[in-house]
Order: structure tokens, then sequence, then C-alpha cells
């Protein structure tokens, strides 16, 4: 009996604790990727966001670049879950699983899913010399030029690398794939006519198309996109690529064990961020849409999670490249 009311009373205790959360002790948020990139971005916007539901705490970022950001997914997973370490992962948590091959984690299962903070339209473009203008006649141009073909990306893993992959998937072309270490390098050689088509978020190509460096030709959305430089492209889907859609998702997670009621103190203050003014508008400055819908909910994050699985599992063992 004694043993009973000991256990009980650290069980209230441990609640007791977690309902303070976070006690104005600071919360880390691990970045998979490398400082100033769109990932980087999009997290110290969140982490300004998140302050005052946090009841002020600090909230810092750590990034923890490599492997198509498994290893800092694994810092992760293998961290106290106590709700000071979380995780600010894009797409990669779903493509993880099938491009390393001995990834250290289970997505599905090492982790508490917390929210999806936004998404990223990606846009095809190409070198400004391509005698396309549109995407009837890009098709055309595609068709025409078989087997000669290539296509940049930042990198195996990247946004890009994988829009990439499903545009040949869904078109059923090959092209060479030519990887870089970054986006820059990429879009720089795209400008100079070395390699011919690109597919990569809006943060990163929108300032090429407003100064038509480059051809745009569509975007990536169901629907059109309302920001002023790319309402009049067309979607993929609309323009005949038909249910192809890509976005560049964000989530947040903490490590699996975290308990119950410090999980709602965090969702609660995704939720609140997410409805934040400034965190709102520095999002559309980005070129990225603030999640809104079921998947700011832990269930409606993880189903969607698991979607993206089954679908890019298929198109990556296909590619047959891995990032390990």
């Amino acid at each position: 009996m004694k043993k009973l009311f000991a256990l009980a009373a650290i069980v209230l205790a441990a609640g007791a604790h977690a309902q303070d959360f976070p006690a104005g002790k600071p919360v880390t948020i691990v970045v998979p990727f490398a400082a100033g990139g769109p990932t980087d971005r999009v997290a110290r916007d969140l982490a300004e966001a998140l302050r005052k539901p946090l009841g002020g705490s600090t909230v810092i970022i750590d990034n923890v670049p490599g492997a198509g950001s498994s290893i800092g997914a694994a810092k992760v997973a293998r961290a106290n879950p106590d709700g000071y370490t979380l995780l600010l992962n894009h797409i990669a948590m779903a493509t993880v699983p099938t491009l390393v091959r001995n990834v250290p984690f289970k997505v599905e299962s090492d982790f508490e899913y917390l929210g999806i903070v936004n998404d990223v339209p990606m846009t095809l473009i190409a070198k400004p010399s391509l005698p396309a203008n549109n995407y009837k006649e890009l098709t055309a141009w595609i068709a025409a030029n078989k087997g000669k073909i290539n296509i940049g990306n930042a990198g195996v893993g990247s946004a890009s690398h994988l829009c990439g992959l499903l545009f040949q998937s869904a078109t059923k072309t090959e092209m060479t794939p030519v990887p870089y270490k970054g986006t820059a390098p990429a879009i720089t050689d795209l400008i100079g006519g070395q390699i011919d088509l690109l597919c990569d978020q809006t943060t990163n190509t929108s300032p090429q198309i407003e100064a038509k460096k480059v051809k745009a030709y569509a975007v990536t959305t169901p629907r059109r996109l309302t920001m002023p430089l790319l309402k009049d492209l067309p979607t993929l889907d609309e323009a005949g690529l038909k249910n192809f859609e890509v976005t560049i998702w964000h989530g947040l997670y903490a490590p699996k064990g975290t308990p119950a009621p410090v999980l709602k103190r965090l969702n609660d203050a995704l939720k609140v961020a997410l409805k934040d003014p400034d965190f709102i508008k520095r999002e559309e400055l980005l070129g990225a849409v603030v999640a809104t819908d079921g998947r700011i909910e832990p269930a409606g994050h993880k189903k969607f999670v698991i979607d993206e699985i089954a679908k890019w599992t298929p198109v990556i063992k296909a590619a047959g490249v891995y990032a390990d």
C-alpha cells in the first residue's frame, strides 16, 4: 500500500511539473539543416512567435545538418522526453525512411507529433534560353529532347531533388540529375544555361522569377497562388500534369514519451503562434502558407506524414538514389 501511495505521489508530482512547463527554462528547436536556409528561417520565425505563448521562455535554434536531416532528427529522438528539445523538419520526415537506408530512428513511432506549421509551394523553372514559353510548349520540348535533358537539385534529399524525382515520374521522362551543394549554385548554373530545369521552393525561385533571370512555367500547388508575383502562373495540374502536387511542409515534433500535459502545452502554444499576425506576415514574405487545417492537431499531423511516406517511398525506390 505504501508503494502505491509513493507511486501515486510521483505521478502527481510529474503531472504538476508538466503543467508548469516550461517554467521559464529555454526550449531548443533542433533544425536538421544548415543555418540560413529556408527551414532555418521558418524555425527562427516560429521561435519568436512561440515565446509569448510559452510564457516568455527563450526558444533556441540548434542547427544539426547532415544525411538528409537524419542526424538532427536522431538527436531529438534520443533526447530527454521533457519537452525542452524539439525538432522542426520539413518533408524529409516522409522521405528519410527511404532515402537513408540505415536511418537510426522510426518516424512513425519515435516522435510525438505536435502539428504542421506551414506549406511552401514549389515552382518549375528553366534556363532563360530554353525555347518553350509556357508549359504546353515545355511538354513538346521535353518530348523532342528525351535523353538529353538535365535537371538540377540542391543535393540528395533536398526539396528540389524530391520535386525533380516526382516530375520525372509523373511525366515518365528520365532526366539526368545534376546535384549541387545547395540551391544557390544550382540557380546560378540554371541562369547561366549549364542546366535545363529546376523545381524548387518559392522562397528560392521568386527573386529570380521577378528579375526575369529564369523562365517560370507552373506552381506545384492544387490552386494558384495569391502572391502578386506568381498569381498568373498556372498549376501543373491545370496545365495538364494531372494530380501533381508538391509542397514543402514543416512540422514540429517532440521525443517519444514526452508527458501528455507537456504535449498539450506545446500544441496549444503552436496554435497561438500560427495565428500571430507577425508570424503570418513573415511566412508570406517567404512565399509560405501558414497551416490552418486539421494538420495543426497531433493526430492530423501524424496521419498526414504517414500518407506522405506512402506517396514518396515508391518514387525514391524507383530512382534508386540514397542519402547514405
